[in-house]
């Protein structure tokens, strides 16, 4: 099996900061060739943006896509709401815990796979202040212990 390579063109980081990860998926997304040509120059944000479903589909809303230099007439909306492609079943499925679970979709990841453009959604539920002081708590005392080990093999 020839195997594909994956180029990442942006990440939210702003997702794990203020969400627990519940599930990803990975769903396919339908752009204008502008669109894909400004994306291989890396212009995108993919800050506070959100996925929902609406008539059994899944779109997009909030991902800002700069518009190609080169383009003129044909670039589209920088901020147009963009439909994700994934099979009717996992979109339902994903319906039905939203609703249920009052969890929230929300794109991780912009990238390449192969000459395809994926995103990386994920399931996520909304941490409180206590969560985030935590983790912060746990980077710190983790850092502090490499940091410790590293002087003392010294």
């Amino acid at each position: 099996m020839d195997k594909v390579g994956t180029k990442t063109i942006v990440q939210n980081r702003q997702v794990r900061h203020d969400y627990f990860i519940v599930e990803a998926f990975e769903a396919g997304i339908e752009l204008f060739g502008t669109e894909v040509k400004s994306l291989r120059g890396g212009k995108a944000n993919l800050k506070d943006s959100w996925c929902e479903i609406k008539d059994g589909e899944l779109y997009l809303r909030g991902m800002h896509v700069s518009p190609y230099e080169q383009g003129n007439i044909f670039n589209r909306d920088p901020i147009r709401p963009r439909r994700l492609l994934m099979h009717k079943k996992e979109i339902l499925r994903l319906f039905g815990q939203l609703k249920t679970q009052g969890l929230t979709l929300i794109p991780i990841s912009l990238y390449f796979k192969g000459p395809r453009v994926k995103v990386q959604v994920g399931l996520c539920k909304g941490k409180k202040l206590y969560d985030k002081r935590s983790d912060l708590a746990q980077r710190v005392a983790k850092r502090d212990i490499e940091r410790a080990m590293k002087e003392r093999n010294r």
